[in-house]
């Protein structure tokens, strides 16, 4: 066996220490799914790590997602998997619990004397990573950035709202209407370093689809229990605990390294011979195998995210369409025709292996008391066949589709089987399924949009509806507001959004479920968009590790304790 391991080390000097793991795992991984001798090439592998890296001794957490760590700017891209990276390196003025409740982060306390008026106790003697000191100056310097053409969180802080330094460690934020959810708002809005941000050049925030990478997006200087010693996008990222941090931690690591691998057998193998100790997601398919392994295990649960469609109802013409001189997309009977299309119990079954929950709305129904008075209309391809020939469109259309393959549980299987069923009414779907990067830096903006029909999945920050109504839901018609931030087709009513206004402000909580099933009967009516499911969360890890599964699937470093 000492020879395998011989023969590793050897390919290791020959194409790079920094290389090394990926190459092995990716054979290990054509290994496994070969059925050939797994065994004696997993021994190898640990017996060569083990020779190479002489560091037995340490807590080492190696982890492995399905998509890249883009950028390391928090305020690039509004998506839970990066905001959960970079949110154990930087933090807000709130956090959430392992219950999900909002609790006290950089602010140690805070009141609302007045409905428009809160004001926030700001934590003394916290330091940023390079020994900065954090003062109500860098909560003033974040709160402009994040409202900065450019950031993809341009909605975590109303456009009008007015930040007020009272003294170093207390801050005044003035709003134009009351919020209730203003907290809830908040756990993601991650608070830099002014000092820092100028002097390096970020004082603006980078955008999504930015070509050059900025100081930030490569560097961090956060307050958090974590900091980054070294990130190469695309290969690894390599985190350190923060000896400095305010608080006490409840991890034991000494280091943690993550590493995305896109391909599904590489990752699974990785975790199988303990190169990693953790990946998100384990495979639908590998589940089974995952839990009938000595050393692992799949944690799963419920996840809050919903997995839904877009469609352009913007443009007077589709971009990617033989449909010249108008937009099949206006007509309300075409997006009907497409929800009735669309299989959704096939794709739980057989796509998801029965790990998801089909809904009618665009928020799980943990997070809305009414969501068992919507009903998704039935799987209908005749019905579907009959409002296209209604529309105008009896030999259906062609139509482009826009799709991540590494960013949700089988989401580019899904893709596929979505692009089948609309075939067999006639819709001809060309699916571009590509990795999250790429597909996020062609459909969000600035310069983003550029899509006709979409797959994407929501999870509302706040765990409220009014961010579905507002964020995705609501109009984008308003350059001087941030509303529709994700609302990548362009769907818009003016009544959604004058009951999603009505919502923000009123704390009457029976009054405000009743304005928010409005809004949502009116999305449901206009088929707005087509809701998929909630996809069930799922992650392979060591069962030497022992940590916290929150339900908006957020891993949280500072939870991770190792044997």
């Amino acid at each position: 066996m000492r020879l395998y391991a011989r023969l590793i080390v050897s390919l290791i000097y020959k194409i790079g220490i920094e290389d090394w793991r990926a190459e092995i795992l990716s054979s290990l991984g054509a290994v496994y799914y070969g059925g050939l001798s797994m065994k004696r090439a997993m021994f190898a592998l640990a017996l060569a790590s083990a020779l190479l890296s002489g560091t037995a001794g340490a807590k080492t957490l190696r982890y492995a997602n399905q998509g890249d760590l883009k950028s390391l700017d928090p305020y690039t891209l509004n998506e839970t998997t990066t905001n959960a990276h970079i949110n154990n390196v930087y933090e807000g003025l709130v956090r959430r619990d392992r219950e999900l409740k909002i609790v006290p982060a950089l602010a140690e306390r805070w009141e609302n004397p007045e409905p428009t008026r809160w004001r926030f106790y700001l934590r003394k003697g916290v330091k940023f990573h390079n020994g900065e000191e954090f003062t109500a100056d860098d909560v003033l310097f974040s709160a402009d950035r994040i409202r900065q053409q450019g950031s993809n969180h341009t909605t975590r802080i109303p456009k009008d709202a007015k930040f007020v330094k009272v003294d170093d460690y207390t801050v005044d934020v003035i709003l134009g209407t009351p919020n209730p959810i203003l907290l809830n708002q908040w756990e993601y809005w991650m608070i830099v370093s002014k000092k820092w941000s100028e002097a390096n050049g970020s004082a603006a925030p980078t955008p999504p689809n930015a070509q050059t990478p900025s100081y930030i997006s490569l560097n961090a200087n956060g307050t958090g229990p974590f900091k980054i010693e070294s990130h190469q996008p695309g290969v690894k990222t390599v985190f350190k605990p923060n000896a400095a941090w305010w608080d006490k931690p409840s991890h034991n690591l000494d280091d943690v390294v993550f590493t995305p691998i896109s391909s599904d057998a590489t990752r699974v193998a990785a975790l199988l011979s303990g190169e990693v100790d953790i990946i998100e997601p384990v495979p639908i398919q590998d589940i089974q195998r995952v839990n009938s392994a000595a050393n692992t295990q799949v944690l799963s649960g419920p996840e809050l995210r919903t997995i839904y469609l877009g469609m352009d109802q913007t443009r007077d013409e589709l971009l990617e369409s033989n449909v010249k001189g108008k937009n099949p997309f206006k007509d309300k009977r075409v997006r009907e025709a497409f929800y009735k299309a669309i299989d959704i119990e096939t794709i739980k079954t057989r796509v998801m292996r029965g790990l998801s929950t089909p809904s009618a709305l665009m928020i799980a129904p943990e997070l809305f008391v009414f969501s068992k008075d919507f009903v998704r209309p039935k799987f209908d391809p005749d019905g579907a066949k009959k409002l296209l020939a209604e529309a105008g469109y009896p030999d259906g259309f062609e139509v482009g589709f826009d799709c991540p393959n590494d960013r949700y549980v089988n989401d580019g299987p899904i893709c596929q089987a979505i692009i089948g069923m609309l075939a067999r009414v006639g819709i001809k779907v060309n699916g571009l399924i590509q990795p999250k990067a790429q597909y996020f830096a062609k459909v969000l903006k600035p310069n983003g949009f550029k899509t006709s029909f979409y797959l994407l999945g929501w999870t509302p920050n706040t765990l409220d509806s009014h961010n579905v109504l507002y964020d995705i839901i609501g109009c984008r018609d308003d350059e001087k507001s941030a509303r529709g931030e994700t609302n990548l087709g362009g769907y818009c009513n003016k009544q959604v959004d004058a009951l999603a206004d009505q919502v923000l402000g009123e704390s009457d909580q029976a009054k405000r479920n009743q304005l928010i099933k409005q809004a949502f009967q009116l999305a449901v009516d206009d088929y707005a968009y087509i809701p998929l499911h909630q996809q069930a969360l799922a992650w392979g890890v060591s069962k030497s590790l022992k940590l916290t599964q929150r339900a908006d699937n957020a891993v949280v470093l500072n939870w991770i304790v190792k044997d």
